[in-house]
């Protein structure tokens, strides 16, 4: 369809304005305001771009495998910021924090506000009280949940360092091996994707890589001066930058994905929409936290860990408890419209006390109501079991 093109059109041309500054010489550090507006705006439409290249990529891989891609690309705009936070910080370790306050800010928001917004868009779409998770995703669930119990470990040694590094790539590298394993499947397609995907074979990934490649263009020419637009427009008005960064960066980074899930709910495939949220928050618990360290130490060229503060440490044991309250949940294959108002109330106002007790209060209410729900329900106590006992190899 046409509007589907002149959309694409649309979204591709919005960046070139920016990047045209970017490389002019302009001087964008005189106005951070204005080149935090551009290049956030930049990111995502990049964003986007990449979500539809992904979703193409579908129909020559697994949907398993393809899932796990389209996560992996589709935070490719998060990936770039925190990196860059994480090269900056193996030089000035100030920096330390704006990587840990965006990796955290990306985490919360997929299960707080994405997990959530999922269901609660299937229930005004069909009043369904629940998603219920194809067994196919249990792939996804398993090793998330062992990213969680590994994710405990860091807030107690209080660093992050070259053997979490291991660890995490460990436990991402078997995932996306599992996930290889599953069969290709004809995917449903939407919008602009759809559009790209009814295109002859080499025109479809010629188009595909082209996207790739712009849209990294695009990240590449933004991700310094987002990051630094946001911590020079919070110092001018008198905004905490560890607030902006956890929140604002992430928000414009994942947006476009949230989108691109919420369009597979509206088309009834909620499953979908649910799974490319789950797939993303395995491959930021496991890559973009395995990430965080090597590119510290690469900068710094130094082998040290990367020793994180009381504040940060609080922010990943909340986090930490936040996934392990979400994979209570996803524990019977399921998530009922109570329980996602439940995340995303907790989520939500957890935002508006940033007091160290306070968060400390979050972390254990979450743990204490993962506890709660495993003794209440022994079908979820079983599920979190043989995610841990056999990750990603589950019978039904």
């Amino acid at each position: 369809m046409k509007k589907n093109w002149f959309l694409l059109g649309f979204i591709f041309c919005l960046p070139i304005f920016w990047i045209a500054l970017r490389f002019s010489g302009w001087d964008w550090q005189a106005t951070p305001g204005i080149t935090c507006l551009l290049s956030g705006l930049s990111i995502i439409c990049a964003g986007f771009l990449l979500c539809w290249a992904a979703e193409v990529a579908q129909k020559d891989i697994s949907q398993a495998l393809a899932l796990a891609f389209l996560a992996i690309v589709a935070v490719m705009p998060e990936y770039a910021i925190d990196m860059y936070f994480a090269w900056m910080a193996g030089k000035d370790p100030q920096y330390i924090s704006y990587a840990t306050a965006n990796m955290t800010g990306a985490n919360r928001l997929l299960i707080g506000f994405g997990w959530s917004l999922m269901v609660i868009v299937w229930w005004i779409k069909r009043r369904a009280k629940s998603i219920e998770i194809e067994e196919s995703h249990k792939v996804e669930i398993s090793f998330l949940t062992l990213a969680t119990l590994y994710s405990f470990v860091i807030p107690i040694k209080g660093s992050l360092s070259i053997i979490d590094t291991i660890i995490l790539f460990t436990i991402f590298v078997l995932y996306i091996r599992q996930a290889a394993k599953a069969g290709v499947t004809e995917p449903e397609l939407l919008g602009p994707a759809e559009e790209i995907g009814k295109l002859p074979e080499n025109w479809r990934r010629l188009v595909v890589i082209s996207l790739f490649l712009y849209s990294g263009l695009v990240i590449f020419a933004s991700a310094k001066p987002f990051a630094e637009g946001l911590i020079e427009t919070g110092r001018g008005f008198g905004i905490e930058e560890f607030i902006l960064i956890q929140w604002l960066a992430p928000l414009a980074s994942e947006s476009p994905e949230i989108i691109a899930a919420t369009l597979f709910v509206l088309k009834a495939k909620p499953t979908m929409g649910l799974g490319t949220l789950i797939s993303s928050k395995v491959n930021q618990w496991t890559l973009l936290v395995g990430l965080i360290p090597a590119v510290f130490c690469i900068s710094g060229h130094k082998m040290d860990a990367m020793m994180i503060d009381a504040r940060q440490v609080e922010e990943i044991f909340l986090t930490s408890a936040q996934s392990a309250f979400g994979i209570a949940i996803l524990a019977s294959m399921s998530i009922s419209i109570k329980e996602a108002i439940l995340l995303l109330v907790l989520f939500l106002t957890q935002l508006l006390f940033p007091q160290k007790e306070i968060r400390f209060a979050y972390a254990f209410l979450y743990l204490a109501l993962a506890i709660f729900i495993l003794i209440k329900d022994r079908r979820k106590a079983k599920g979190i079991l043989s995610f841990i006992l056999r990750p990603g190899n589950i019978p039904k």
